[in-house]
């Protein structure tokens, strides 16, 4: 699971505290107001240029990891030639805590039977796998969607082929509303808990860590937000 939430949960709420103070000056009725004179540009102030760096990172980010995936083969070193069902299934088989009968996502194991080689069957928690060339190398990834039943989370996986082994190169978990691939980018949009506002989370490919790494996390606005009366979560609140 990705482990930024309490950096979004905080985030979150001191936006919707600027949209409440936003809302209400909305009470003129209109019209042209001057805006006064256009302040003067100040260059960029180092604060506290002694303060000792910090030992440890504010919040564990995910950093990204590789890890062979055990029981699949890749026929001719071809990804196409894998079958994203058996990827599916050598995961449950690998994570006993999470698709065992206590674990959060128990319900996958049942619906992934439903599955069709290739992907498909009704029922069928798979997405339609999409192949392209996340790394630079001239060969395709698989990139693979699956729903963790019976939560409202989709799986997000990417492999890659290296040294003959299927390789899993990026994992995120998360309440997924759109994944979108831009150039050898991973972009994940995730619901905010504000009304007109996404999360969107990029990773990205780095030959260094052999993995796809988190790279970049937004807070963006998606359409007129609904003002709400309800408090504000705390900065302490729990993750979405």
């Amino acid at each position: 699971m990705p482990t930024r939430r309490p950096l979004r949960t905080a985030f979150a709420a001191a936006a919707a505290a600027l949209l409440a103070t936003a809302a209400a000056g909305c009470g003129d009725s209109g019209g042209l107001q001057e805006a006064g004179a256009t302040p003067t540009a100040v260059s960029p102030v180092k604060l506290w240029p002694d303060l000792r760096p910090a030992s440890s990172p504010a919040w564990p980010y995910d950093e990204g990891s590789a890890r062979t995936v055990k029981g699949v083969t890749v026929p001719g070193d071809d990804i196409r030639e894998v079958d994203p069902v058996a990827v599916v299934r050598a995961e449950i088989a690998a994570k006993t805590a999470d698709y065992g009968s206590k674990g959060a996502y128990h319900e996958t194991v049942n619906r992934i039977q439903r599955c069709t080689a290739g992907g498909g069957g009704t029922g069928c928690p798979l997405l339609t796998p999409y192949y392209r060339d996340l790394t630079g190398d001239g060969r395709d990834e698989l990139t693979l969607g699956f729903r963790l039943y019976p939560t409202n989370q989709t799986a997000l996986r990417v492999y890659t082929v290296e040294n003959h082994r299927l390789v899993q190169v990026l994992e995120d978990d998360d309440a997924i509303i759109g994944v979108e691939l831009a150039g050898r980018a991973v972009i994940v949009r995730s619901p905010a808990g504000i009304s007109g506002y996404e999360y969107r989370t990029t990773w990205e490919w780095d030959p260094e860590r052999k993995a796809m790494v988190f790279s970049r996390d937004e807070f963006l606005r998606t359409g007129k937000a609904r003002h709400s009366h309800a408090p504000v979560p705390s900065a302490s609140a729990g993750a979405r």
